[in-house]
Order: C-alpha cells, then sequence, then structure tokens
C-alpha cells in the first residue's frame, strides 16, 4: 500500500507539471544548451531515447534518472557518438553507478562535446587567419535512485552545465527528476516519467564581451566597457512511456515501447519501438520517433525517422546474474548528413 500511494504521488506531482511543459514551435530556438538534448549513448540510441519506462543504470542518467537503481551492484559505462557523420563532431560520455545499501544507488555522468579545431576567420581574412579554436561543451551530473518494494524508483539528478572558448563561458546548473513503476507477472509492465533540464537561466561572458570605444570627454585615451549578453532558457523537457515485455519460452523477450515527449522550446514527440533479446545477450531494437504538427519537409527535425541498435552481453562471472560485459551500437537517421552512430561499452559487477 505504501508502494502505491507513493506512486500516485509521484504521477501526480509531474502530471500537474504537463501544463507549463506543452510543445511550443513558436519558441522554437529561443534557448540555449542544447547539447542538453543530445543522447551519447549507444544503446538508447537504438531506440531514439525512448526507454523513459525502462532504462536502467549509468544511461538512466541521461533520459530517467529513476532507473539509475535498477542495477546489480557496479556499473561503468562509456560510449561515443559521431554526431551527424560528416560533420567532424564526438560525443563522449562516461559514468558509474553504484548500489548503496539493498534499494539506493548513487551515479556520476559525465557528457562532453567535441568539435574538433575550427579555424578562426575575421572580416579582413575570411579565408582563415591560420590559427584554430575548439568550444569546449561539458556537462556533468550527480544522481541518487531509490527502489522501494521493487515496484516503484523514484530519482532526482544535479547537473552542472559549461559551454566555454578562450575568452567567453556560460556556466549553469539543471535538475532532472523522475519515476518508474513496474508491475506484472514477471514484472514485465513498466511505466516511467521523467522532468529534465529544469534550471536557472545562463548567460556568456567574458573578454569577448568587451568593447574599446572613445573617452566621451574627448581625450585621447579609450575607455574598455563590458557588454551584457542574453540569457537564455535551458531546454526543459517532460517523458512519459510505456513497454511490455512478452517472453516466448524460456529463451527470448520482445519488448514493446511508447514515448511521449513534450518539450517547452520545440514541438512535442511520440515514438514506438521494440527490442528483441535472446537470453538477454543478444539483443536487436529499432525505433521511430516523430514530431507533432509538421506539415513540411522544411519543418522537419534533423533526427526525423527511424532508428537501430544492437547488443552483445558477454557473462563475466559463472552463475552470476547480472555480471557481464556489453557491447552495445546504435544508429540514428537524420535528414540532413549521413546519420549518427554511437558505440559503447558497460560493465556490470
Amino acid at each position: 500500500m505504501k508502494c502505491n500511494k507513493l506512486f500516485c504521488i509521484g504521477i501526480g506531482f509531474f502530471l500537474g507539471s504537463v501544463s507549463a511543459f506543452g510543445g511550443n514551435p513558436d519558441r522554437q530556438g529561443e534557448a540555449g544548451a542544447y547539447e542538453l538534448l543530445l543522447n551519447p549513448w549507444a544503446r538508447s540510441v537504438g531506440l531514439h531515447a525512448m526507454g523513459t519506462s525502462l532504462v536502467r543504470g549509468v544511461e538512466a542518467m541521461q533520459i530517467n534518472v529513476a532507473g539509475l537503481g535498477r542495477i546489480h551492484s557496479l556499473e561503468l559505462g562509456f560510449s561515443q557518438s559521431l554526431y551527424l557523420q560528416g560533420t567532424g563532431i564526438r560525443l563522449n560520455a562516461g559514468g558509474v553507478s553504484r548500489k548503496v545499501g539493498e534499494n539506493g544507488a548513487f551515479g556520476l555522468h559525465l557528457m562532453a562535446a567535441d568539435f574538433g579545431e575550427i579555424p578562426i576567420t575575421t572580416t579582413n581574412q575570411p579565408e582563415g587567419t591560420g590559427a584554430t579554436f575548439s568550444p569546449n561543451f561539458f556537462n556533468i551530473g550527480l544522481g541518487y535512485s531509490h527502489v522501494f518494494e521493487n515496484k516503484v524508483s523514484v530519482g532526482i539528478l544535479l547537473r552542472g552545465i559549461s559551454e566555454s572558448t578562450s575568452n567567453v563561458s556560460a556556466f549553469g546548473f539543471a535538475i532532472d527528476a523522475g519515476v518508474q513503476y513496474v508491475t506484472g507477472p514477471k514484472d514485465n509492465f513498466k511505466f516511467g516519467i521523467s522532468l529534465r533540464n529544469v534550471g536557472s537561466p545562463m548567460f556568456f561572458r567574458g573578454e569577448a564581451l568587451s568593447v574599446q570605444r572613445p573617452s566621451p570627454n574627448g581625450r585621447s585615451y579609450q575607455l574598455t566597457l563590458d557588454q551584457r549578453s542574453a540569457r537564455f532558457e535551458l531546454p526543459s523537457l517532460l517523458s512519459m512511456g510505456l513497454s511490455q515485455d512478452f517472453y516466448v519460452g524460456e529463451a527470448h523477450r520482445i519488448t514493446v515501447v511508447g514515448n511521449f515527449t513534450s518539450h517547452s522550446f520545440s514541438r512535442d514527440q511520440l515514438g514506438l519501438g521494440a527490442e528483441y533479446a535472446l537470453k538477454e545477450r543478444f539483443m536487436l531494437r529499432g525505433g521511430f520517433n516523430y514530431d507533432l504538427g509538421v506539415s513540411s519537409s522544411a519543418e522537419a527535425p534533423v533526427y526525423a525517422g527511424p532508428s537501430a541498435g544492437a547488443s552483445l552481453a558477454l557473462p563475466m562471472k559463472k552463475g552470476e546474474a547480472g555480471s557481464a560485459l556489453s557491447l552495445d551500437y546504435g544508429y540514428a537517421v537524420t535528414r540532413i548528413w549521413q546519420g549518427t552512430h554511437s558505440i559503447g561499452l558497460r560493465i556490470n559487477m
């Protein structure tokens, strides 16, 4: 009964927030720190990040932190994505989650975008000065999840966000929260809600915003003035997902996934996906994501269409359930460029 009451309270809290997170295409492009919406984890890329109801372990800190605690004991994860193949942009991620007691778990999540070396150009040298620069987009999150009676899990994550170059930078904080509910004869029905990227506005500061102007009294010296940059909001979103496992014998599992995401600064998204598992050692998955309200190809988002992926889990200790070394691959089709490829490694102990 306690579990059910807590579940209802959590559902009521998140559903009460829906009115503040309705999809709004008129505000598209007004937010910043959009790297928070990019998913570098290979396993969830294969499902278009629609694992709100079933994600667990390290990847949960990117999608729904409530799944952080649903691990065996210790999990390490590393992943790299070739974002929009052909642009030279890479997304790197790493994380660790650790059980605390019987029902709790802490996790640390790191993500950084690598833009490579970008040539510096000026109005006088439009072909380049010979020098280069590389922006630093980085965020770090510390999360905690607690599982109640193996049915309801709740989680919260605090995230620090940094964007900078050599002479200008911005820093902000965000909070993620989530709930997952599991039921059924084999815990085969799952429901999840995730609220992400809720935080204070960010703004840039630094030497690049300083300008020199003549002295107002007509003297020969100049004054250095600091310009104020405009503030920008974080790309907050609310996701709700359902999934159902179907078992065929002892060896085969088929999971059907549905997910709805409401963005504060872009269109709502609806997605469907499925995963096949053979003895939980080999998995194939695929998904399709659709932006609601798109009336023409010009309005279509970059990620519009299918995704696919596979995982291979190799047992590390004979007879010990949950201990495995997993290799993951995911691919998401993009409207322009050549898609996004992701590869990851996970260690469960």
